[in-house]
């Protein structure tokens, strides 16, 4: 399943068109309140500024989205910005551009391309984080064989596009690895190749993992 991908961490990128100065600031956020927390935040730092221009897609599948033009005439700043982030399928970021007036008029596709450039070259500078829908597997490891085998899975990972999840240990050491569920069949009987049968992966459920790019 393709899901939307979101941001590392936050960005900031500024723009000058005509002597206005576009500062983007693109932000991950779990929900439409955080979002909201970074908007005011950029108001309060940049008090003066003329515009603060929002765009924001929030959720597993890009299902909450919203816009906002702060001034600017209607449909030339936040719609724009907010065609950005769709077009470059990411979702759990806002995106806020901050104009400084020059004094030069950018008339109505002026200022569209300012503020979609402003989000598409700040999102060029972001660190995208990919999101999969793997599957859980643990394999219940006696403690003298956990680094032998976790050394194993994590070389079986970086071929398999699979992620590493927390060790846990009790009587016995609990690896596990979050696998395409395509691929869990062959984790399987790699397992086994490598310990001869004796370990037998215990498959989970589906979760959606963040996996950095």
């Amino acid at each position: 399943m393709d899901l939307p991908s979101t941001i590392a961490a936050p960005v900031d990128h500024e723009l000058v068109v005509k002597k206005s100065r576009f500062l983007a600031h693109l932000h991950p956020v779990g929900s439409v309140e955080e979002a909201d927390a970074v908007v005011a935040r950029r108001r309060k730092e940049h008090w003066d500024a003329r515009h603060h221009c929002v765009a924001l897609v929030v959720g597993t599948h890009a299902d909450q989205q919203r816009s906002t033009d702060d001034g600017e005439p209607s449909g030339t700043a936040g719609v724009p910005m907010l065609e950005v982030l769709r077009h470059r399928g990411v979702t759990d970021v806002v995106a806020v551009v901050t104009r400084y007036f020059g004094g030069v008029l950018l008339g109505a596709g002026g200022l569209v391309r300012a503020y979609s450039t402003a989000v598409s070259q700040a999102l060029d500078l972001a660190r995208p984080v990919h999101r999969r829908v793997l599957t859980q597997v643990r394999l219940d490891v006696p403690h003298a064989d956990a680094g032998r085998l976790d050394n194993l899975l994590r070389d079986w990972a970086t071929g398999h596009g699979a992620v590493l999840g927390p060790t846990e240990y009790a009587h016995v050491a609990h690896l596990t690895i979050l696998v395409p569920p395509a691929e869990v069949a062959t984790l399987r009987d790699d397992v086994a190749a490598a310990t001869a049968g004796a370990l037998v992966p215990v498959v989970g459920a589906d979760r959606i993992t963040d996996v950095p790019g």
